[in-house]
């Protein structure tokens, strides 16, 4: 908790619709998100079980690489026991899409579905626009109290260019969708590795379009999974499309350390230094990194940090970072500057992790009113 903590939750504040003039204060109208689709299996490991019904639970990321490197010591085999607590679709449509909705937005969702649509998607988002480009991926979701292991199957987003999602979608049907929403998202970079392809396409089609998107939020996902080729281009395709609207780019922390050691070398710096650096190298309107202590945002005017209040025993953390991803973009859709929309952003994370569920508009208001007396 610091000055600069304060003072952005101050200006979110008087920025954000009181809790009394919600939710008819915030405009609402189509948001477009694209382009993957995942089957998300949200499970646990057990590190000790005594009956049939009694067990203990491997509790840190740190205790299960302290397993593997006892094994790895001993020159041993490993196993665990996991246990599923549920299915859910996951990845950045589906999380981002799902808070909009509650948000009464109105959704378009274009990603990977299936042909035709497989039953978790039908079912959740039956009522909302949905263009299939391809079948999805699955995710194990193992929920740790410092984190998560995600073990995926990527699903036919590796695949996706330009050309595809063009002809997938119909050629005026993609841009007639885009043309008047008010945001534009996109995840992850990682597993659609010709999402600069993508950027490029949509930037020469930007001109076609009477009311575009003001804001371009893209998720590069973990970028670790990226060649230095893939990522310079992602720096050109990001220049080019942030030439024609503002391009937002937010990862959580490791993700920032990659590129900005990607572009500016490895050396050791702070979580403002990576986002300063990543902004540097790849250009966008904002750059903006979400971790567990804090939300970091680097614009053309400098850089602003704003703390987390901390969870000491979160209900889930798996996409905690698309719920941020959500609170930033309701940030940009209702004008908010960087450091309060971060405030946003940090307010609908804190929320779902707290609670597993998603806020209501008064609920991020009213977590905003709080922020400071959660520390």
């Amino acid at each position: 908790m610091n000055d600069e903590t304060r003072n952005a939750v101050e200006r979110a504040l008087e920025q954000f619709p009181e809790a009394a003039a919600l939710p008819e204060a915030v405009e609402r109208g189509r948001v477009v998100f694209g382009f993957d689709g995942y089957v998300d299996r949200v499970r646990e490991m057990v590190a000790d079980r005594s009956g049939p019904q009694d067990f203990d639970r491997l509790a840190t990321i740190e205790s299960l690489g302290d397993r593997i490197e006892r094994s790895v010591a001993a020159d041993s085999s490993l196993s665990f026991e996991w246990l599923q607590h549920g299915t859910r679709t996951g990845g950045h449509t589906c999380h981002v899409s799902r808070a909009f909705g509650a948000w009464s937005f109105d959704p378009v969702m274009v990603g990977m579905y299936g042909d035709p649509i497989a039953e978790p998607f039908a079912t959740e988002f039956g009522d909302y626009e949905m263009h299939s480009l391809g079948e999805p991926g699955v995710t194990d979701a193992i929920e740790f109290d410092d984190g998560k292991l995600m073990l995926t199957e990527i699903g036919d987003t590796m695949e996706l260019d330009w050309a595809t999602l063009d002809d997938g979608v119909g050629h005026d049907t993609l841009v007639d969708r885009i043309d008047g929403a008010s945001l534009l998202g996109t995840g992850y970079w990682s597993e659609t590795p010709d999402l600069p392809d993508i950027l490029k396409g949509l930037s020469s089609r930007w001109d076609e379009m009477a009311d575009p998107p003001s804001h371009v939020l893209v998720d590069p996902g973990d970028v670790r999974k990226l060649d230095d080729d893939r990522l310079r281009a992602g720096r050109e395709a990001i220049g080019r499309l942030n030439e024609v609207t503002n391009v937002v780019v937010s990862s959580n922390r490791a993700e920032s350390s990659v590129i900005a050691d990607a572009f500016e070398g490895e050396v050791d710096r702070s979580f403002e230094g990576d986002i300063e650096a990543a902004f540097d190298a790849l250009e966008p309107t904002w750059y903006v990194g979400h971790g567990v202590e804090a939300g970091v945002v680097a614009t053309a005017d400098g850089v602003s940090s704003v703390a987390v209040p901390a969870v000491d025993e979160p209900a889930m953390t798996t996409s905690s970072g698309d719920h941020f991803n959500a609170g930033l973009g309701l940030g940009l859709v209702t004008g908010l500057s960087p450091a309060p929309a971060v405030v946003l952003g940090n307010a609908v994370a804190g929320y779902f992790v707290r609670t597993a569920d998603q806020p209501s508009l008064t609920a991020v208001r009213e977590f905003v009113e709080t922020y400071l007396s959660k520390f």
